[in-house]
């Protein structure tokens, strides 16, 4: 850490003043997390602050006396925290999806709050960064190279593509599977490197303002089971709280996600392995303090690393996690567990506390996010009564409204909804799940062209 900067402080769990202790939560005006982090801050009793990337020009439109930042300019966006907190001070900061997170970082330096360091933010922000990373620290990642946006991809091939066939074209810096296409051959390379090109050149993607969406990846494609793992980092030190089975395969052309359920199935000496892995990509990326949400592949090789997000799982994915502690949650008496949200913890984390004993619930569990039949217009769903009656599903959410212009992978950028269940095991919460899915109808209309 650089020595000019102060040391960071863990803020007293327990208050240790009058003032009511303060969290500023850093987050999009797009974003599905804010409310659950909203909720989980007001149930500790904390005062609730906002940061977003909202227009400067309205007066606090939402009424909630939000800071206007601009997360592109994530130096000029932390000044603006530090200067707001010399007459309102915050205990701790929360970042919510990947624009805020070095931004939060930034800020936290400066204020003396624990978090992950400016300088992990930014290379777990970046692809390429990333990954040259965790190749300098002898960690299993795919053969890659970036071109900048602008290249030729005729031209790359006729000088050879280092990485081979088959390999995988994404952005540096979106998330969710965005952008990532598979091409087995040069015809998919040319038409995958267009079809990217075109996505970082569109309105929606250049108001970013990223300097990492100039360019266009290529890696080698890694075969394998792939994993998720929900964790955090406290004081340096890993704590893993679950790990994902995604049960559908993940081979291409594109790489939407679906299910996932906890706790995984693997073997425990591949859990071990996984686990492995990733504790040594929190030291080879310098993770200090924070969430952790990472992706993983499994083969005959062993566990290769394919992403580390200095940020929590996204969506609304979090509610199928719940955790047990004798330290958090509502005493609901000495025979009950205190039942902790995931944002719960992670904002206990942020404030200092000792979260050393959260512990995942016992029960299997799961979320399905809702995958978008086809391009169009959303209307409705029908079912949904069926849907929420299978045995083992707790709920249906659909984020998607009517009216709503839906558009698929690689360059859509959102779910219909989301299904969450629980149950004795994860094979049954798997069959819950699509299950559920199975019942339900959409409506959907068809979205004329844009001339």
């Amino acid at each position: 850490m650089d020595d000019s900067q102060p040391t960071p402080r863990a803020p007293d769990p327990d208050g240790g003043g009058s003032r009511q202790r303060r969290v500023l939560i850093l987050c999009t005006t797009t974003g599905y997390q804010t409310r659950a982090f909203v909720a989980a801050a007001q149930k500790l009793g904390l005062a609730v602050a906002f940061g977003s990337d909202r227009c400067r020009s309205l007066e606090d439109p939402w009424q909630d006396g939000a800071l206007a930042l601009r997360f592109h300019d994530p130096d000029a966006a932390a000044s603006q925290i530090v200067d707001a907190a010399r007459a309102n001070p915050v205990d701790a900061i929360i970042a919510l999806g990947d624009a805020p997170v070095r931004t939060a970082a930034r800020a936290c330096r400066a204020l003396g709050l624990l978090s992950h360091p400016p300088e992990a933010a930014d290379i777990c922000r970046d692809k390429y960064l990333s990954r040259a990373c965790l190749r300098e620290a002898g960690l299993n990642v795919p053969a890659f190279v970036r071109f900048p946006l602008a290249a030729d991809p005729g031209a790359i091939l006729e000088q050879g593509l280092a990485v081979g066939f088959p390999c995988v074209l994404k952005p540096t810096a979106l998330s969710a599977s965005r952008g990532v296409i598979r091409a087995d051959n040069p015809a998919e390379f040319l038409a995958a490197f267009e079809r990217i090109r075109a996505l970082l050149l569109s309105p929606e993607v250049q108001v970013m303002r990223d300097a990492a969406n100039h360019f266009i990846q290529a890696e080698a494609y890694v075969e394998g089971r792939e994993v998720a793992v929900e964790g955090l980092v406290d004081r340096g030190r890993l704590q893993v709280l679950a790990i994902f089975d995604k049960p559908d395969p993940l081979e291409g052309p594109f790489f939407e996600e679906t299910i996932y359920v906890t706790p995984s199935r693997l073997e425990l000496e591949a859990q071990a392995a996984i686990i492995k892995a990733l504790s040594r990509a929190v030291t080879a990326l310098g993770l200090y303090h924070g969430p952790l949400h990472a992706e993983l592949r499994l083969n005959a090789r062993g566990a290769w690393m394919m992403e580390v997000a200095a940020r929590s799982i996204g969506g609304l994915c979090s509610r199928a996690l719940r955790f047990d502690s004798p330290r958090l949650g509502p005493d609901l008496g000495p025979r009950v567990e205190r039942v902790a949200s995931l944002e719960e913890v992670l904002i206990h984390l942020a404030l200092g506390a000792d979260v050393r004993d959260v512990r995942r619930e016992r029960a299997a569990a799961g979320v399905m996010m809702i995958p978008i039949p086809g391009p169009g217009i959303y209307e409705d769903v029908e079912g949904m009564e069926e849907a929420v009656g299978r045995p083992g599903v707790e709920d249906i959410i659909m984020t998607a409204r009517p009216a709503q212009r839906l558009v698929t992978l690689p360059e859509g950028s959102s779910y219909l909804g989301f299904i969450f269940a629980r149950g004795e095991s994860p094979q049954l919460v798997e069959e819950s799940l699509r299950g559920a899915h199975q019942k339900l109808h959409f409506v959907m209309a068809t979205a004329l062209p844009v001339v």
